[in-house]
Parts: C-alpha cells; sequence; structure tokens
C-alpha cells in the first residue's frame, strides 16, 4: 500500500526538481553578485592599507600607523582604530586579544553567505539525482502503459537526465565562487593579521619609551 502511494507520487515526475534547481540557480547568482563587489571593494582598501604598511615599514615609520587608523573603510583601519584607542587607555596589556575578538567580529561578515555556496555546491548534483530518478521512474510507468513500446522510455529516460545535468550546471558555479570568495576572505584575514603585529610592535615600542 505504502509502496503504491509512493509510485504515485514519483510517477508524477520530476519538473518540480527543475524549478527548485532554476530557483536555487537565481538565488546562488545573487549571492555571488552580492559578495563579488564587496568582497573586491574590501580587498582594494585592505591592499591600500597594507601599502603604506610596507612603506612605513621601509621607512621605519611606525606612526603612520595612526594616519591609517582613520581609514574606516577597511578592515584593517578599523582594526587599528579600536586598538589604538584601547592602547591609550591601558597600554598594550592584552590588546593582542582585543585586536583577535574584533577579527573574529568582522570575519562572519566577510564570509556571510559563503556556507550557501558550498552547500548548495555539494548538494545540487544530488537534487538533479534525484529529480533523474523520478524521471526514470515516471519512464517505466509509461512504458507499462504503452504496452510495451521502448520509444516511451526512452524518450521519458533523455528528459529524466536533463535534471542531473541542470543539477551540475547549477554546482560548478557556486564550487568555483565558493573557492574564489574563500581565497579572498583568507587573505584579508592574512592582511589584518599582519596589521596586527605592526600594531603591537607599534604600542609596545611607544610603551617603551
Amino acid at each position: 500500500m505504502l509502496t503504491q502511494k509512493l509510485l504515485a507520487v514519483a510517477t508524477g515526475g520530476s519538473d518540480w526538481i527543475l524549478y527548485l534547481l532554476i530557483f536555487l540557480s537565481i538565488c546562488s547568482i545573487a549571492v555571488i553578485i552580492e559578495r563579488f563587489f564587496m568582497l573586491r571593494a574590501t580587498l582594494k582598501s585592505s591592499f591600500s592599507v597594507t601599502d603604506r604598511a610596507k612603506e612605513a615599514i621601509k621607512s621605519n615609520d611606525l606612526t603612520v600607523l595612526e594616519d591609517l587608523s582613520k581609514n574606516h573603510e577597511a578592515l584593517e583601519g578599523r582594526l587599528l582604530q579600536y586598538a589604538l584607542r584601547y592602547s591609550g587607555s591601558k597600554g598594550s596589556s592584552g590588546m593582542a586579544e582585543i585586536m583577535n575578538g574584533y577579527v573574529l567580529m568582522e570575519k562572519p561578515l566577510l564570509e556571510k553567505n559563503l556556507g550557501f555556496l558550498a552547500t548548495l555546491g555539494a548538494n545540487a548534483p544530488f537534487i538533479g539525482l534525484l529529480g533523474t530518478v523520478l524521471g526514470v521512474v515516471r519512464a517505466f510507468a509509461d512504458l507499462a502503459g504503452n504496452q510495451g513500446n521502448p520509444a516511451a522510455v526512452m524518450a521519458g529516460i533523455s528528459e529524466a537526465l536533463v535534471a542531473t545535468a541542470v543539477g551540475l550546471f547549477v554546482a560548478i558555479p557556486a564550487v568555483v565562487a565558493y573557492n574564489y570568495f574563500h581565497k579572498q576572505v583568507r587573505l584579508i584575514l592574512s592582511n589584518a593579521e599582519s596589521i596586527k603585529q605592526l600594531c603591537l610592535a607599534y604600542t609596545i615600542g611607544k610603551g617603551s619609551r
């Protein structure tokens, strides 16, 4: 009895799977566009701060860090602002923990919706495969109702395979985008770490004078 009910549902076809994949694809494209422009702007600001920090190291003038703290568009600039404000009142003691905590608070904003891309990339092929299985079940049901006509099952199976192809079409861009954005986030956090070390060196040196 239960098998017959499930069969009735399965023979409804895989059209709803295709609509689901199309919807997920639209959501994926929206996330990719938003993350691309957001992370590109963040990375540009990050490189701007780190380039000036490199010049400060070459000239042995870490007081430039105080000017960089005024750049609130960059993660590194905001990090310097909070760190220097903290060191002004409490010195360098505990400042490393303060800076690490601030970076951890900023990290979810950088990784926003990347989990969705990773999940979609991992599961969209399986959703497509489910559509293919439902399509094959429907094809064999049509074959039984068409007195063994092989053309009916061949047409049904060819239509069912479309679901797998669409699933892969949705998954591949999501995986590529996730890897690309994750690399950018790691680069931004690496730049923040280097600025953190410079700030610690500056405040410790300033306090020892």
